[in-house]
């Protein structure tokens, strides 16, 4: 039995060493065809292709440090292939560098690391010196370029990303391959440079949509691009296809279309959004003098989404507008509530907030935003030290919700134990409402901080995750070594000190209010706040 076995693994041996001799030899043939395709051929994508199948085949083993030599026998033969050899030295240098850092091989990547990276350096500037933005060799080096200095974060990145995009237009105005123009915005999009990629995109849209393309065609391309999450691109696609539809389709067709893609970019939990375009075409129907087809639901969407692009000032005149022409929508009570928080939170105005606030305490029906208005009431008086006023409106919601809202009650009865004991309102709170209102904390302005959710629509009981991101103002870094007081309604969850994220759930419905304020080593960094509906 035991020879049998030995026998059987022996076999198994065998195969595998004959399966990896066969891919060798695969891989060596064509290795020697594209080295002969190489050596005979002097057309410019032809060249670019067989290089690219190179890399492909070391590469796909990880084998980046054995690549350079080989392309550098290639150049050795045959003259005018150093622009090639040198960009991918470099890639395959830059690639084996982050190799070792991702697998920890520490020795190699200490001792040689700076070699490596004066090698990529001056290797791709060898790129860029011997060739012209009319060359996609050029373009891919000072991407390359660009990416190596982002990571090191050595400070001249922004210069390389703006020669980059000047290079990439130069490139598309001499009727370059529009693919690779939206390779290099596809890139950025990766590396966080949206702004950047936007124009790119643009470019990219120019090249492909000649007038021979059908409008149909072109809605045709930006639908699929969104469906595919390239929102960028689609958005470029659907600027380029309005444009056209303007100058074509009557006045009340135009309009249909356009709130059809406000529609589509419009936030929602699930899927892909982007509420500041949204807000974008919204504004575009409302120049087109067709506010009146705004209805009840198009308005609550359009203030929502001004909302989350953090338009406060504009949220809040569209949230007035939804009152004012809807005063029995089911979002009347909730849209007085959150004029009265941005009002209050995000554009400062304490005395716009209280109006609000007061309109819905002063309503006989119980909801979850009479509730909460009641408490900021009650919040925004005790902040003021008029602690008899305070608790006037803690008492009232207190009466209000003797049948339910348990989480408003319990934070009622903080507040009054607060008063009754004649102790400062809690601190975390009393920071942020001081961060938001005083007039000499007006630099602390949520442009220093992200706060974010998840959902924003959950349903009660169901789980979302909050994060947040601190910002030097300087740099944009991200700052280290930071504290989070949070305060506000944080549903199940009571988050430390030193956690910038938590998971949490809310077992009531109603517009929950997040409040965060971060502290930094030198001192308070920024304040911000957000709203989650809960149906």
């Amino acid at each position: 039995m035991k020879k049998h076995t030995s026998i059987i693994w022996l076999g198994v041996f065998i195969l595998f060493m004959l399966c990896g001799c066969f891919s060798f030899a695969q891989e060596d043939n064509s290795l020697a065809m594209l080295s002969k395709k190489i050596l005979e051929s002097s057309n410019p994508a032809e060249l670019s292709s067989a290089f690219e199948q190179i890399k492909d085949i070391y590469f796909k083993d990880k084998r980046y440090s054995q690549m350079p030599e080989f392309i550098k026998s290639l150049g050795q033969k045959k003259k005018g292939l150093d622009a090639y050899v040198s960009y991918y030295t470099a890639l395959s240098v830059f690639k084996h560098l982050k190799y070792l850092e991702e697998t920890q091989k520490w020795d190699e990547y200490f001792s040689d690391g700076d070699n490596y990276r004066d090698q990529i350096d001056e290797e791709l500037n060898k790129v860029v010196q011997a060739t012209t933005p009319k060359d996609i060799l050029n373009i891919q080096a000072q991407f390359l370029l660009y990416e190596f200095h982002k990571a090191a974060q050595d400070g001249v990145s922004e210069q390389i990303l703006s020669d980059l995009v000047k290079s990439t237009t130069e490139y598309a105005q001499n009727a370059g391959d529009p693919k690779v123009i939206k390779d290099i915005a596809d890139k950025l999009i990766e590396l966080g440079e949206k702004n950047a990629s936007k124009g790119l995109y643009r470019l990219y849209v120019n090249k492909i949509t000649g007038s021979e393309i059908k409008d149909d065609e072109l809605n045709g391309i930006a639908k699929e691009f969104f469906v595919n999450g390239n929102l960028e691109l689609s958005e470029a696609v659907y600027d380029k296809y309005i444009e056209r539809i303007e100058k074509a389709l009557p006045k009340e067709e135009l309009i249909s279309t356009l709130i059809k893609i406000a529609r589509m970019f419009s936030y929602k939990d699930e899927g892909y959004k982007d509420s500041v375009y949204a807000g974008r075409i919204f504004k575009k129907i409302e120049e087109y003098g067709a506010k009146d087809i705004f209805d009840e639901e198009l308005l609550y969407m359009r203030a929502f989404n001004l909302e989350k692009s953090r338009e406060y000032k504009d949220a809040v005149s569209v949230y007035a507008e939804l009152i004012a022409r809807f005063p029995e929508s089911l979002h009347a009570d909730q849209s007085l509530y959150k004029i009265g928080m941005l009002s209050a939170y995000g554009n400062r105005d304490i005395d716009k907030a209280r109006e609000y606030f007061e309109k819905l305490a002063s309503k006989d029906i119980v909801n979850p935003w009479i509730i909460s208005g009641l408490y900021q009431l009650g919040l925004l008086s005790q902040w003021q030290e008029n602690n008899v006023k305070a608790k006037e409106y803690y008492d009232k919601l207190i009466e209000k919700a003797k049948y339910g809202f348990a989480e408003m009650a319990e934070a009622t009865k903080n507040r009054l134990s607060e008063i009754a004991e004649v102790k400062p309102l809690e601190y975390n709170l009393k920071t942020f409402i001081d961060l938001s209102l005083k007039n000499e904390h007006a630099n602390f302005d949520m442009s220093k901080s992200e706060l974010k959710s998840s959902l924003y629509a959950p349903k009660k009981d169901q789980e979302l995750n909050i994060s947040s991101a601190a910002y030097l103002a300087e740099s944009g870094c991200m700052q280290a070594a930071v504290q989070y007081l949070w305060s506000g309604n944080t549903g199940k969850k009571k988050p430390a000190i030193e956690e910038p994220g938590f998971s949490t759930s809310y077992a009531e419905e109603g517009t929950k209010e997040i409040n965060l304020v971060i502290v930094a080593s030198s001192g308070m960094l920024d304040r911000n706040f957000d709203l989650i509906d809960v149906e």
